[in-house]
């Protein structure tokens, strides 16, 4: 730990874990130190503290603006356009082959920067067209969300995303923001961005959903903590509506809510 700007400690770390799970359902494995150590940093400097020990007692203190920022410092944000390709396909087929009636309802919970809501929106737009669908994306951390809501990409992200999707629903930048892409008006406005703590009981929901991106979330999550979310969202889900997971997760031990339909799709229960 020499040479470090602020003292860090087991004691430090062990708050750390026991803050980021109270307030996100997060269990940070032993192995995550110097991630904790780094991210956090930045925050004791903005703040002007001086020790770990000072920021987190001052943290604890308070119910301010500040756990956001120690949210987002903690959570990790990976996502590409069209990410698990497969799903994609899946879902498109499940929108051609039902009913929705007034419309498909459809929810990203982990929206991240957006390429993810934004794949989900151009699938669904592209086989029911506009105002056949609407979505919802959320996410617990506010600065990944913010860009999300912006729709602002550099062409190298689009790689995942078909020449003719990127034509029908991208406008490319120019002069000043050559290398730039954005969404089309049409397909941003098809999504309502906003923040969703996955463990808290006050989700926004009024309407049941027709299908759930849940997608690399549960990994972060002890087994307890993905039981009483997989239940909330069980609740917000129409009979026979799909659940789409991340390569990694797996709920076989669940199966009074949701059974596997596909490669990590699963179907709600009725």
């Amino acid at each position: 730990m020499q040479g470090r700007e602020f003292a860090w400690t087991n004691a430090d770390f062990d708050q750390v874990q026991k803050l980021i799970y109270q307030r996100a359902g997060i269990s940070l494995h032993d192995g995550k130190h110097a991630m904790v150590y780094s991210r956090l940093s930045r925050r004791l400097r903005d703040t002007g503290y001086q020790s770990f020990r000072e920021y987190l007692s001052w943290l604890e203190s308070t119910d301010g603006p500040e756990w956001q920022e120690f949210i987002n410092a903690l959570t990790t944000n990976l996502t590409s356009f069209f990410r698990e390709h497969h799903h994609f396909e899946i879902f498109a087929d499940y929108l051609k082959t039902k009913a929705f009636g007034s419309g498909c309802r459809v929810w990203c919970s982990a929206a991240s920067t957006g390429e993810e809501p934004y794949s989900i929106a151009m699938t669904a737009m592209d086989v029911l067209g506009k105002g056949k669908f609407s979505l919802t994306a959320s996410d617990i951390d506010s600065k990944v969300l913010a860009t999300a809501s912006q729709g602002v990409y550099r062409l190298e992200s689009m790689k995942g995303v078909s020449a003719e999707l990127a034509r029908k629903f991208f406008m490319r930048g120019k002069a000043g923001n050559a290398g730039l892409v954005r969404v089309k008006p049409e397909l941003r406005q098809s999504i309502d961005f906003v923040i969703v703590n996955l463990i808290k009981d006050d989700w926004p929901f009024k309407e049941p959903f027709d299908a759930v991106f849940c997608r690399n979330v549960m990994i972060y999550f002890d087994a307890p903590t993905q039981r009483r979310v997989l239940e909330k969202i069980h609740r917000v889900m129409k009979p026979g509506a799909l659940l789409f997971v991340g390569h990694a997760e797996n709920f076989s031990d669940s199966k009074d809510l949701f059974v596997l339909k596909g490669k990590t799709v699963y179907e709600r229960c009725r």
